[in-house]
């Protein structure tokens, strides 16, 4: 399971500092466990598979591909609900609501505001 640790990480193109941090455990931690050194336990794989997305069954057995399939649909699901949890005054919050209510009007104004923004920024 450590070459699958360190593949992840390079995949995700993360520091072993960086890693360790959305983890919550030191790069120290990461490398010995990328070396073999510590045994991983069932919450910290459980952490991964949560914070990012890898599957599960990749993780502990190497079978399967490290990313599920992505569902668009249940990804925006279970974001909006994360979001629907946060303070009503959040950013997001307002976001989303302000989302919901958009007219096709603002929605095709919206599309070509951010489009503009992305090819200015040199996103595409």
């Amino acid at each position: 399971m450590n070459e699958r640790i360190k593949k992840l990480r390079k995949q995700l193109h993360l520091t072993q500092d960086e890693f360790g941090n959305k983890l919550g455990v030191a790069n120290s931690s990461i490398s010995n466990i990328e070396k073999n050194r510590y045994g991983i336990t069932d919450q910290m794989i459980k952490l991964m598979v949560k914070e990012f997305g890898v599957n599960e069954n990749w993780l502990r057995t190497g079978e399967g591909e490290m990313f599920p399939e992505f569902d668009r649909a249940n990804a925006i699901a279970e974001h909006v609900a994360q979001i629907i949890k946060e303070n009503p005054s959040s950013f997001k919050s307002r976001f989303i609501s302000f989302l919901i209510k958009m007219t096709d009007e603002q929605w095709n104004f919206f599309e070509n505001l951010l489009c503009n923004f992305l090819r200015s920024e040199n996103y595409e």
